[in-house]
């Protein structure tokens, strides 16, 4: 990792760890998996395939875990596939974590269970839902994420009037 790449995530960690003092409202840390591993040709739709992570996606999984690592995350949640639960393995493995698993097409289950949980959460969650995740912790936002965006992290402070702040990492 480039020394300039390194800073920034170290700095992007430092003001996170800065907003999440014991007298700040608690968080809810967001991002989409890291990049998958390609699907091989003539394979099924990728929806029905459960790919693991590229190697840059594994790097960019462990450039995560050094971001939050001193962020108070307290619980971590992905879905049922590989991708997500991959991205969350180096940050729940660093803090003696365990991950979560909820299913993806059940995104009230979640919600409930982040509105009910005390202390900061990591959630690992698709570039179909993360808008959805955010709009549903009460940031009436409106978010864009594309297929290819891999590097935005998401942070919402819970609260009577939530509030976003939108950080990217390696």
């Amino acid at each position: 990792m480039s020394q300039i790449l390194k800073r920034s995530v170290i700095g992007s960690a430092l003001v996170l760890s800065l907003v999440t003092s014991p007298a700040a409202q608690s968080q809810v840390f967001i991002v989409r998996h890291a990049e998958k591993a390609p699907i091989g040709a003539g394979a099924a739709p990728m929806m029905a395939e459960d790919p693991e992570l590229s190697t840059p996606g594994h790097e960019r999984a462990a450039s995560l875990a050094a971001a939050l690592k001193d962020a108070g995350i307290t619980a971590i949640y992905a879905t049922q596939y590989k991708r997500t639960q991959q991205t969350a393995a180096p940050l729940a493995k660093a803090l003696g974590l365990t991950v979560n698993v909820v299913l993806s097409g059940d995104l009230a289950a979640l919600l409930e269970k982040l509105k009910a949980i005390p202390g900061n959460v990591l959630v690992v969650g698709h570039s179909n839902s993360v808008t959805e995740i955010v709009q549903g912790l009460g940031v009436p936002t409106p978010l864009k994420l594309t297929d290819a965006d891999y590097d935005n992290l998401f942070v919402v402070t819970r609260g009577e009037k939530p509030t976003l702040l939108r950080l990217h990492y390696r």
